[in-house]
């Protein structure tokens, strides 16, 4: 009889949830993963080869839901999406596993610490807010992990870094705080957090906490040649850039459209969201990625 602790991961075909599968799996955990039934053929494949479970759920069943999780010691979840997905299906999600009776639930936050702003600084993170506040209320022990911002955006997804101008923009101050972790150092605290009897409701992590200033130098020091910190405004500035962007492009059924990821990082510029104290030395057996390291693989590739 198999005693593996059973793990149930909504989202598992994503990034991020691929992701904390493979580092569940690596710890020995017994996988389920829950997909849709118009998931692609060949990423249900892919995680079946793996030895992954797969249950094809409708997650606005609960029924449905309830049936996947049965006999499992925690459900994670790692949906993206708008209303619907980040409040409605996860709301679905949590109601399916209290009914099969599992104790332990992960929301899909990894992000900046969003208790600290405020409603409208953040459209996208006004959503996990919204669903935090619902959560809490629930009889399912539960943790959110906030890890700052993705460090692997840092090689050309956030318009942060200019390589071709050698140029690390910034608003505000040079030298705010900001947190980065890469997704793999993310979804393996997850998976340790999720094989735990007992975690604290939010648990923070940062691969490296490091400035735009902190950011030139390296990529200075990488390169040989002299990258420079930009000013690129106020964060008043940054504000009218963000409503001008969002006036062009609305985007309201778009997840991440340009204006999400200046909202960002305007939260993230204020430094009210800086991520202390860590919980990085919970598991001692994990170390995380320092943003050298992403870097020259970067520049190398």
């Amino acid at each position: 009889m198999n005693s593996a602790p059973r793990i149930v991961v909504a989202g598992a075909t994503g990034r991020l949830g691929g992701r904390i599968v493979t580092a569940l799996l690596k710890r020995g955990a017994a996988v389920v993963a829950l997909t849709r039934v118009d998931s692609a053929a060949y990423t249900v494949a892919a995680l079946r080869a793996q030895g992954v479970e797969v249950a094809v759920v409708d997650l606005a069943d609960v029924d449905s839901v309830a049936a996947a999780c049965r006999g499992a010691s925690c459900v994670v979840s790692a949906v993206l999406g708008l209303h619907d997905v980040m409040v409605g299906a996860q709301q679905r999600l949590v109601e399916g596993a209290m009914a099969a009776g599992v104790p332990r639930f992960i929301p899909s936050d990894y992000c900046l610490d969003f208790t600290a702003l405020n409603d409208g600084d953040n459209r996208n993170l006004d959503l996990h807010r919204e669903f935090k506040r619902w959560l809490d209320r629930q009889p399912i022990a539960s943790t959110s992990i906030f890890n700052g911002a993705f460090m692997d955006m840092l090689t050309g997804q956030a318009p942060m870094i200019m390589f071709a101008r050698r140029r690390v923009l910034f608003w505000r101050s040079a030298d705010q705080r900001l947190d980065f972790t890469t997704m793999d150092d993310t979804a393996a605290f997850t998976a340790a957090a999720a094989l735990e009897s007992s975690t604290p409701r939010i648990l923070k992590i940062t691969g490296e906490a490091i400035t735009a200033r902190g950011l030139a130098t390296l990529l200075t020091s990488l390169t040989g040649t002299p990258f420079q910190a930009q000013w690129a405004g106020t964060l008043l500035t940054l504000k009218a850039m963000i409503a001008v962007a969002r006036l062009v492009n609305p985007g309201k059924h778009e997840p991440f459209p340009a204006w999400q990821g200046m909202q960002y990082f305007h939260n993230m510029f204020q430094g009210r969201a800086v991520l202390d104290p860590l919980d990085n030395d919970r598991y001692p057996e994990l170390t995380f990625t320092p943003a050298r390291e992403v870097l020259r693989a970067h520049l190398q590739a």
